[in-house]
């Protein structure tokens, strides 16, 4: 049975993950936008999805480039836990795991990391 919380709690917990990203890092983040989706239609079960150009791969031709973004999704992150903690927990791999790849950072070295 999934956890049940309202949108604005959710959402406070997006921006208590974005908040674990340490400063340097925080400040070195541009040009990205972080959504809360309810499903991505594509992949029902995708908890994160980061869609743009990784800064690793950012030229000089990258100006005027719409905003990079990440979508957190809500369904499937509360069908996939039992209680509030698990949701807090998961929220913040998500919220990580999806900004990591804005940094370049890819699947396998992630899931080395334990942000899999």
């Amino acid at each position: 049975m999934p956890v049940s919380m309202s949108d604005d709690r959710f959402e406070e917990l997006v921006g208590d993950a974005l908040d674990l990203i340490p400063p340097e890092l925080t400040r070195a983040i541009d040009n990205v936008v972080v959504l809360i989706e309810p499903r991505n239609p594509e992949d029902p079960h995708l908890l994160g999805l980061y869609h743009g150009i990784a800064l690793t791969e950012r030229d000089s031709h990258y100006g005027g480039a719409l905003p990079d973004t990440v979508t957190i999704y809500r369904e499937p992150i509360l069908e996939l836990c039992a209680d509030e903690a698990e949701v807090v927990e998961e929220v913040a791999i998500t919220v990580i795991h999806e900004i990591a790849h804005y940094f370049g950072i890819d699947e396998d070295r992630l899931h080395q990391l334990g942000w899999g």
